[in-house]
């Protein structure tokens, strides 16, 4: 026996066991092959399986939990300015459409008011005067219709009493040279003839001033009527003006008392009493919590079966799965999320990466169902479209 025999000690050689267990296989070469074949068929199976899922079920729906609860909420904004006098409701509290929200101080208001009330009065007044004008001066044109007839009398007169004048002088001229008449006979009818004469062109004058006198005041009753006619109280011009200003000044008082516009929940109440609001600034927002949606943000590639109409079904997470709604796809967002964020994404890069893009697809609500289990704007949703209904 060798040095390097009798050296080694005595456990050093390991025993045949485990000689023999090292370089067994682990699986043994006879069952190798039914192993893999079965791990091929229920690699086999497994496909079969979603290929059948997903072709006939998988595809029937697409869904998602990137959902959101959206509103178009109202803003509450004073239409005149001025200080708050009183609130009638916090954050929170449900109120239904015309209910009083606030009261801005109305003493400015209920002045303009009855300056305006005042003015109109004037108005018709005005108009009930311009109306009693119109009738003096066709009182007026009558008159001077009336007067015309009696120059033309008065000149008819004067006529007659020249003609007479004229006969009495010619028939003294005519016996003046046989003695039968004195010369003061004659002088008397030539001054009689003379003052005739002189009475007809002064009935003349006063035909001729009586014809302009009543065209003149047909004249003026003409002008004045022409503001009232085809006109009533209802609508003469300057009731109408101030009818309109009065009508302003009532609406500027009632703006002074601030309504729900709609059905909701009171949200975001900015204003304190004392405090003083400008016309335009939001005061309260509202929530209509019967007329919410969501916007189910679906990826780009499930989208390719997705028509307006088709049935939706979601779950909140406020509720969890008990609670089930039902709405239907009623549009789609005119870009993605990214496209209209503050700062749009810019892929022109070297080290660019495709990432999957998500649309938001509106779905209406059954507002039955809302008012049976509310929501709130920015509650987290899951939504199962049909992709079966509609195509």
């Amino acid at each position: 026996m060798s040095n390097e025999t009798q050296d080694k000690p005595a456990g050093a050689n390991p025993p045949a066991g485990a000689v023999a267990a090292e370089h067994e296989p682990v699986v043994e070469q006879k069952n190798r092959k039914p192993l893999l074949i079965g791990l091929a068929i229920a690699v086999v199976v497994i496909g079969v399986l979603y290929f059948l899922y997903d072709e006939f079920i998988g595809s029937r729906s697409v869904s998602t939990d990137n959902a959101y609860v959206q509103g178009e909420v109202a803003d509450v904004t004073p239409l005149t300015s001025g200080r708050v006098v009183d609130v009638m409701v916090t954050d929170t509290q449900p109120v239904r459409k015309g209910q009083i929200l606030f009261r801005i101080e109305d003493s400015d208001q209920r002045i303009a008011l009855a300056q305006a009330q005042a003015e109109f009065d004037q108005a018709v007044r005005k108009y009930g005067q311009s109306l009693k004008n119109n009738a003096a001066l066709t009182a007026t044109a009558d008159a001077n219709e009336v007067a015309i007839e009696s120059a033309i009398a008065q000149l008819a007169s004067a006529n007659a009493t020249l003609d007479k004048a004229q006969t009495d002088f010619n028939r003294r001229q005519a016996l003046a040279g046989t003695g039968a008449v004195s010369a003061d006979e004659v002088t008397a009818a030539r001054q009689a003839l003379a003052s005739a004469k002189a009475s007809q062109q002064q009935a003349k004058a006063g035909v001729d001033q009586a014809r302009a006198s009543a065209d003149s005041a047909r004249r003026n009753e003409a002008a004045a009527k022409a503001l009232t006619n085809d006109t009533t109280t209802q609508n003469a011009p300057e009731i109408q003006q101030a009818k309109a200003k009065l009508d302003s000044a009532k609406l500027d008082l009632s703006r002074t008392v601030v309504r729900a516009p709609i059905d909701g929940i009171v949200s975001q109440r900015t204003i304190q009493v004392g405090q003083k609001v400008d016309n335009g600034a939001t005061a309260m927002i509202i929530v209509p919590i019967d007329q919410l949606y969501v916007n189910a943000n679906f990826k780009e590639n499930q989208l390719e079966h997705v028509r307006s109409g088709q049935k939706a079904e979601l779950t909140s997470d406020l509720y969890g799965g008990s609670v089930v709604y039902h709405g239907k796809v009623v549009g789609f967002s005119g870009g993605t999320g990214s496209a209209f964020a503050l700062i749009p994404a810019q892929n022109a890069t070297g080290n660019w990466i495709k990432v999957v893009q998500r649309l938001p697809v509106r779905i209406e609500l059954d507002p039955k169902e809302l008012r049976a289990h509310p929501l709130r704007i920015g509650l987290s949703m899951d939504a199962e479209v049909d992709l079966t209904d509609g195509n």
